[in-house]
C-alpha cells in the first residue's frame, strides 16, 4: 500500500504539473477563458466568415460540420472551442455571431443578456465516467450514490466496499481516487451536477447544479480536453467527459445504473432513449436521469444560441441570413455526420421544434427564412 500511494503521489505531482503546462490552473484558466470570452481572438473576418464560440462537448461534431459545409458553399466558421459558459459571455458581448451551450441559459446569463434569443438544438451526446486504472476493468459499474460521493469526495479509494459490491469478480485496485472536474464555466458540468441534483439529496443541498460549482473535491482542468488529459496521465483518476473525448483517447468508461435499475453503456442507441422525450416549445430541457429502461442516464441536447432579432451591433441583412443559413444546413444534412463521431442526431419531433425556432429568427421584425 505504501507504494501505492507513493505512486499516486508521483503520478498526481505529474498530472498537476501537466495540467499547468497544458490546461492552466484555476486562476489562469479563468483568465484565460475570460480573454477569449472578450473577443480578443475572434473579432476579425472576411465576408464569408461567421463567428461562434462555446462547448467543447460539441467540438468534434462541429469541426466535421464546419469543414464540410464550407467546402460546398465557401462560407467558413471559424469557431472558438473554449466551453459552454466562455461561448455564452461572447455572445453576452456581442463578439461572435453564436454561442455554443450544452446547457439552456440560467436566470442571471439571460438577464445579462438583456434580448431575447433562441436556443437551437443541434444533437445530443453522453457525458461519460472515464477512469484510470491498471487491469482488466473496463466498462465498471457505478450507481448514482457512489458516483455522488466519489465526488463529494467521501469515497477516497477505488477498493471501497461500496464500488467492490457492485463489481463483483472485476479486479478493482486498491489506488486513491483524484476527482478531475472542469475548471471552466462549462455546459458538460451543467449536465453533469443537473444528473447529480437528481440523483443525490446531499449533491443538492451542498452543492447544486450548474456551469460552474464549487467543487468539493479534485482538480480542475480546462475543457474535455484539459480533463481527459488529467484523467489519461494519473493512475487512479476519474473524470466527466463527452464520449468521443473518452473514445478518441482510448480510455475506460463506466457503466451507470438508471432509475430503472439497468446499468447502461453510453452509446448512440442510449443516448437516443433518453432523449426519446417530448420537447418545450423553446427546446430547452435536461435529459439526465432518464426514465427509459434502456436510456443512459447522464445525456443531454448541445444547443446553438442566438439573438431572435439578429438587427444588432451593425449586423447585416446578409449576415443574418448567412447564419441563419448555416443552422438550418446543421439541423438537416449536418446530422449525417452525428452517428459517426458518436452523438445521437436530431429526433424527428427535435428537428421540427429546432425547425420552428430558427423560423422565429428576424431581422428589423421580419422573419429571416
Amino acid at each position: 500500500m505504501g507504494i501505492l500511494i507513493k505512486t499516486f503521489k508521483q503520478s498526481f505531482a505529474a498530472a498537476a504539473l501537466a495540467l499547468v503546462a497544458i490546461a492552466g490552473c484555476n486562476t489562469n484558466d479563468t483568465k484565460t477563458q475570460d480573454k477569449a470570452a472578450a473577443g480578443d481572438s475572434a473579432t476579425t473576418r472576411d465576408d464569408k466568415t461567421i463567428l461562434g464560440a462555446g462547448s467543447t462537448f460539441i467540438y468534434p461534431l462541429f469541426s466535421k460540420m464546419f469543414s464540410d459545409y464550407n467546402a460546398k458553399t465557401g462560407i467558413q466558421v471559424n469557431y472558438q472551442s473554449i466551453g459552454s459558459g466562455g461561448g455564452i459571455l461572447q455572445l453576452t458581448n456581442k463578439t461572435v455571431d453564436f454561442g455554443a451551450s450544452d446547457g439552456p441559459l440560467n436566470e442571471e446569463q439571460t438577464a445579462k443578456i438583456g434580448a431575447p434569443v433562441l436556443h437551437i438544438t443541434q444533437a445530443s451526446g453522453a457525458v461519460v465516467l472515464t477512469y484510470n486504472l491498471p487491469g482488466n476493468n473496463n466498462n465498471i459499474n457505478l450507481t448514482p450514490d457512489v458516483i455522488a460521493d466519489i465526488f463529494l469526495g467521501k469515497i477516497k479509494i477505488w477498493n471501497d466496499a461500496r464500488i467492490a459490491s457492485i463489481n463483483k469478480g472485476v479486479a478493482i485496485p486498491a489506488l486513491p481516487i483524484l476527482v478531475a472536474h472542469r475548471s471552466d464555466g462549462s455546459g458538460t458540468t451543467a449536465i453533469f451536477t443537473n444528473y447529480l441534483s437528481k440523483v443525490s439529496a446531499d449533491w443538492k443541498t451542498k452543492v447544486g447544479s450548474g456551469g460552474a460549482v464549487n467543487w468539493p473535491a479534485g482538480l480542475g482542468g480546462k475543457g474535455n480536453e484539459g480533463v481527459s488529459g488529467l484523467v489519461k496521465q494519473t493512475p487512479g483518476a476519474i473524470g466527466y467527459v463527452e464520449l468521443i473525448y473518452a473514445l478518441q483517447n482510448k480510455m475506460d468508461y463506466a457503466k451507470i445504473r438508471n432509475k430503472k435499475g439497468n446499468f447502461i453503456l453510453p452509446s448512440i442507441a442510449s443516448v437516443t432513449a433518453a432523449g426519446n422525450v417530448t420537447l418545450p416549445e423553446d427546446s430547452k430541457i435536461f435529459l439526465t436521469d432518464t426514465d427509459a429502461p434502456d436510456g443512459y442516464p447522464i445525456s443531454g441536447f448541445t444547443w446553438v444560441i442566438i439573438y431572435k432579432e439578429q438587427n444588432y451591433k451593425g449586423r447585416s441583412l446578409e449576415q443574418a441570413t448567412r447564419l441563419l443559413k448555416l443552422l438550418w444546413w446543421n439541423i438537416h444534412e449536418g446530422q449525417a455526420f452525428a452517428t459517426p463521431l458518436n452523438y445521437a442526431p436530431l429526433s424527428d419531433e427535435a428537428l421540427k421544434v429546432a425547425e420552428k425556432i430558427l423560423k422565429s429568427a428576424t431581422y428589423d421584425g421580419k422573419a429571416i427564412l
